[in-house]
């Protein structure tokens, strides 16, 4: 039987240090036996066989893909392709895109305070992505987002109101997952850095993820 096939493509703001978070995904995946391409080569995503990939996995801040590209990336998705991302992966990728808007279930708007020390609280210890992993406190951008709620929510964090005090209380989901079609989507807002994803629960809660949404 071949390797499951994924795809990682990285691009955009370095402060992300996108290339050095797509090998930490490559590491992830292929640990658990799966054919990976690493490439910055965005057209990539919208080539006419990326549907042969079980998962792909933009790294990506920002970033265009023209219209016929992405509407192959979505086909993918629907028919059975798996989407994942980390922070600014989906959160911000491909941001004027409705097609890929829909696909990706979630919109970064704000990270209040920028660096700060936040809960992440386990909203779901029976599912198999978070099990075993407890509550944890976590330094990095607590990240404000727009999200469908067709999600399951795997984990929150709640704001403060310290920074922005009319969103006090607002309890906003870090962990999801969700389906495409057949395409099964994970997100986890973690990792605004490389060095994050050296946390031992963002680092399993994003490889869990990773395999939960592959094909």
């Amino acid at each position: 039987m071949s390797a499951r096939k994924a795809l990682v493509v990285w691009g955009g703001m370095e402060l992300h240090t996108p290339e050095r978070g797509a090998n930490v995904v490559r590491a992830l995946l292929e640990a658990e036996g799966f054919s990976v391409v690493v490439t910055s080569d965005y057209d990539a995503l919208g080539a006419a066989d990326v549907g042969e990939n079980d998962l792909v996995v933009p790294v990506i801040t920002d970033g265009q893909l023209p219209r016929e590209k992405m509407a192959n990336l979505v086909s993918a998705i629907r028919a059975g392709t798996g989407l994942a991302g980390y922070h600014m992966g989906l959160a911000t990728s491909f941001r004027d895109s409705v097609a890929f808007r829909y696909a990706a279930s979630c919109y970064w708007v704000a990270h209040p305070g920028n660096i700060i020390t936040y809960r992440v609280d386990v909203s779901r210890s029976d599912h198999p992505i978070m099990a075993g992993i407890e509550s944890f406190e976590h330094t990095s951008e607590q990240y404000y987002l727009n999200y469908d709620p067709a999600v399951e929510v795997l984990a929150t964090t709640r704001f403060s109101g310290e920074f922005d005090p009319w969103r006090k209380d607002v309890v906003m989901p870090v962990v999801f997952t969700t389906n495409h079609g057949a395409g099964r989507v994970f997100y986890s807002s973690l990792g605004h850095t490389a060095d994050e994803l050296e946390i031992p629960q963002v680092r399993t809660i994003l490889g869990r993820g990773l395999i939960w949404a592959a094909r």
